[in-house]
């Protein structure tokens, strides 16, 4: 039985979802540039859960429905309370909190279709309400509910500031929400599948899957590259600092993908909202040295920038906490996990892979007294 490590190169399962085709990203067929360039997060939501994209009224009754379901128990609030807000990773606290919305859903073990993707909306709102709940609890703030009229993205940025975004700001979250909606059979979202497709809820597939996406080899890389940028200081040391992680043969976090040969499709807009944003704020020396890094890492080394390298600099420049990269990558991410989920109940089949043994083989068993 051959193996391969880290299940590199097994497909595992067939979906209609998203796919990763000679460097082209895909959701259900529409490339990543068009959606990014034209579409709303909303639409690309109900665009993976439903396979195809909403009508205006469609669209409409969606978005609708989305936010009348943020706000969350006041028991999660209190939980959120009652957390050493000092030590706490923020992905521990949301770990944590979408387990115990599961136990205020009447519905959490109801396994029907209809109630799947009733709970499917009520995660995809609420995950943004606990992540900007916790942002505020933690510096003595009290959450902010949402505000009908706000776009998913302007509500996000609306309850952890307190006031509503500019427009380049608003742009900014959409357009990473969208990058970051789903990517084929990722880590988490093969965790996601794994579990439900023993039959558990849906809650506990989330759970699950936050659990993965909390780890620095995948949810945790933009939060990297900032510590990173912040380590450097200033420009001029950017390219000394390179050379000495090379020579110490040491990781750059946000460089380079697993399945993209050419570069990642994604990344081209993130590093345009990060000059754009940067600007704005008078901090274009973050941008300014993720480009000389990236030309440098790209001309010794062949890897160019992911997803996570830009997306450091613009939440940096719209003033988000850098602990909180990796939770607005699970708000995001929330959408495809909720459309693999629903993908393998609908043509589930337990996924219960093989290992090929290398231990010792014919031993003999000695009693406790003889060895």
């Amino acid at each position: 039985m051959a193996s391969a490590k880290g299940l590199e190169g097994i497909v595992a399962t067939e979906t209609s979802i998203s796919s990763i085709i000679d460097d082209q990203l895909t959701y259900v067929g529409y490339t990543i540039d068009d959606l990014a360039e034209n579409s709303s997060f909303e639409e690309v939501v109900y665009l993976l859960w439903n396979l195809k994209l909403p009508t205006k009224s469609e669209l409409d009754e969606f978005k609708a429905d989305l936010v009348s379901e943020m706000e969350i128990p006041e028991a999660v609030i209190e939980h959120l309370r009652s957390y050493d807000l000092s030590t706490v990773h923020p992905m521990a606290a949301l770990r944590s909190a979408v387990s115990i919305l599961g136990l205020h859903d009447e519905e959490a073990d109801v396994m029907d279709q209809a109630a799947n993707k009733r709970k499917a909306i009520r995660l995809q709102a609420k995950v943004a309400t606990i992540v900007t709940a916790f942002g505020r609890i933690r510096k003595g703030k009290d959450p902010v509910k949402p505000k009908k009229g706000l776009s998913y993205a302007a509500n996000f940025l609306y309850m952890l500031n307190g006031e509503e975004p500019q427009d380049t700001e608003e742009e900014a979250i959409n357009k990473a929400l969208i990058l970051h909606a789903d990517h084929e059979l990722n880590a988490s979202t093969f965790t996601a599948r794994v579990c439900v497709a023993t039959l558990s809820d849906i809650y506990s597939g989330i759970t699950a899957a936050i659990g993965a996406l909390k780890g620095p080899l995948h949810g945790g890389a933009n939060e990297r590259v900032m510590a990173m940028l912040t380590e450097i200081g200033d420009e001029e040391n950017a390219i000394p600092y390179i050379k000495e992680k090379f020579a110490n043969k040491e990781k750059i976090m946000g460089m380079g993908h697993r399945v993209y040969e050419n570069g990642d499709p994604r990344a081209k807009y993130l590093k345009e909202m990060s000059k754009e944003l940067t600007k704005i704020t008078g901090q274009s020396k973050w941008y300014n040295m993720s480009v000389k890094i990236e030309d440098f890492i790209k001309e010794e080394k062949g890897l160019p920038a992911n997803v996570d390298f830009y997306s450091a600099s613009v939440y940096h420049s719209l003033g988000i906490d850098h602990d909180l990269f990796t939770p607005i990558f699970a708000t995001s991410r929330m959408a495809g996990w909720i459309a693999h989920i629903l993908e393998q109940y609908d043509n589930n089949r337990l996924i219960r892979p093989r290992a090929e043994y290398v231990g010792p083989q014919t031993q003999q068993y000695v009693p406790a007294e003889d060895r």
